[in-house]
């Protein structure tokens, strides 16, 4: 099922095999970034953090996800939330997860 995305507000979204390689605990993104179970959702091998309490964080939160190995692009990619109210989005991981 596709992850619906929030307009007006930053998502951040990652390939779940790059995340679960990482290493990275999730609790400890959910701490440093205040997010609520709401705001790290896992469907079909796609990882979405947010809509982010703030675009202040969004900085922050990338360098930490390249310090810990992830590619942006490749592993993961923001999204700003900067389009019309009236529109809906969605996003998914691929049917066939690349490694």
């Amino acid at each position: 099922m596709a992850l619906a995305l929030a307009h007006g507000n930053a998502v951040v979204l990652i390939r779940q095999s790059a995340f679960e390689r990482s290493g990275i605990a999730r609790n400890s993104i959910d701490e440093r970034y205040n997010l609520t179970a709401d705001e790290f959702r896992v469907e079909d091998g796609l990882i979405m953090l947010g809509p982010l309490p703030s675009d202040d964080i969004l900085p922050s939160l990338i360098d930490d996800l390249e310090q810990s190995g992830l590619v942006y692009f490749d592993d993961f990619f923001e999204l700003s939330g900067n389009w019309p109210e009236w529109l809906t989005l969605y996003a998914r991981g691929p049917k066939t997860q690349r490694t």
